[in-house]
């Protein structure tokens, strides 16, 4: 980030962080569509960002503290993403985006299923999927298996019901 800031305003600030027009994409598939690695930001995204671009979100991401990165252990030159607390917390700001999007933007059915939950599923859910992100990206106490035992995680249920509705309009 530059060393001067245009202004002292908190949304401002953030705007210089994160309000270019991939950044937020990159958050939300590592948050929604569990994409951890370059490969997976790069080959499975939607909007079809250019690799150049996708490595300078990255790396600006991760110079900011909203992501960190470390070497996959299973493959060196391989990097595995996470998002740090204040990436976690950009959650209700996505979740208010798409609830934003789906009142005023013609948004296709299959784009808003996961949105339509968040809203419906209020505060509380966003808590839980916020919960399940911690658990995941900073390796607080409660495992993922451990998780997957007691019930099934919000994330999966968003995919869930996303992947039904998928399936459902391809039999027709």
């Amino acid at each position: 980030m530059k060393d001067e800031l245009r202004s002292g305003c908190p949304i401002n600030q953030t705007l210089e962080i994160i309000g270019d027009r991939w950044s937020l994409l990159v958050i939300r598939d590592i948050i929604f569509g569990g994409r951890r690695s370059f490969r997976d930001l790069l080959t499975r995204s939607e909007e079809g960002i250019a690799s150049n671009i996708l490595s300078d979100r990255l790396k600006r991401l991760v110079e900011q503290k909203i992501l960190t990165k470390k070497s996959d252990p299973s493959h060196k030159q391989k990097g595995i993403y996470s998002l740090t607390e204040s990436g976690i917390e950009l959650l209700p700001i996505l979740a208010e985006m798409s609830a934003w999007g789906l009142k005023y933007m013609p948004v296709p059915e299959d784009f808003g299923i996961r949105a339509k939950q968040l809203k419906e599923g209020g505060p509380k859910l966003l808590r839980e999927f916020m919960t399940e992100l911690r658990s995941e990206h900073l390796s607080t106490s409660t495992s993922r298996a451990a998780r997957r035992k007691k019930k099934k995680s919000v994330a999966e249920s968003l995919n869930e019901k996303y992947e039904a509705y998928l399936a459902g309009k391809k039999l027709k």
